[in-house]
């Protein structure tokens, strides 16, 4: 019998952990999985793309006097997007594990379902409240401040998922672990 592609969708708003977990999970899963980042594939475009118009922009607006980052694509950053589930799917398609490490909403998960519907496709949603999600994103330093409460209220919204997990107070391992057991990988 032909071992089944496995695909794990982690999906949640900026600095809710979904890095950690994943690479947690690589490290206690039996079978290998390649983790898919998100971010990896931002990391392609061009320098003279970041904040363009033709990619995507951030615009930090100020509301309740708190940041707030909206992002809007552009035609580069929409077919790289595109590119990104694509390339998740052929490289399903040659038999590799995925994990994958995404910010999607309801309208870019529609895409993926079609695209992955011959694999075995199990989608966790990441859950964090936004002040943890600040104090993450804080404290990593590598975000614009005001990207999490941007996300916030758009990511989840109108997705089901096979598996939700609060990640505000719980270790990267823990989750890595509920997860490999929930999903029986």
């Amino acid at each position: 019998m032909k071992p089944t592609t496995r695909i794990v969708f982690l999906n949640g708003v900026g600095s809710v952990g979904k890095s950690s977990i994943a690479r947690e999970l690589q490290a206690i899963v039996a079978e290998p999985f390649m983790h898919v980042q998100m971010d990896g594939f931002l990391d392609m475009l061009p320098l003279a793309y970041e904040n363009h118009p033709a990619s995507f922009t951030y615009e930090t607006v100020i509301e309740g006097r708190k940041p707030v980052v909206m992002i809007k694509g552009g035609p580069v950053g929409e077919r790289l997007m595109r590119g990104m589930r694509h390339a998740i799917a052929s490289m399903a398609g040659q038999g590799n594990n995925l994990i994958v490490d995404e910010v999607m909403e309801a309208s870019q998960w529609a895409e993926y379902a079609e695209l992955l519907s011959s694999f075995e496709v199990s989608l966790v949603g990441l859950f964090a409240p936004l002040e943890v999600l600040e104090a993450r994103e804080l404290n990593r330093g590598d975000r614009l401040i005001g990207l999490a409460r941007g996300q916030f209220g758009r990511i989840h919204k109108g997705m089901t998922y096979d598996l939700e997990i609060d990640t505000s107070d719980v270790t990267a391992m823990e989750c890595a672990k509920l997860i490999k057991h929930e999903l029986g990988l």
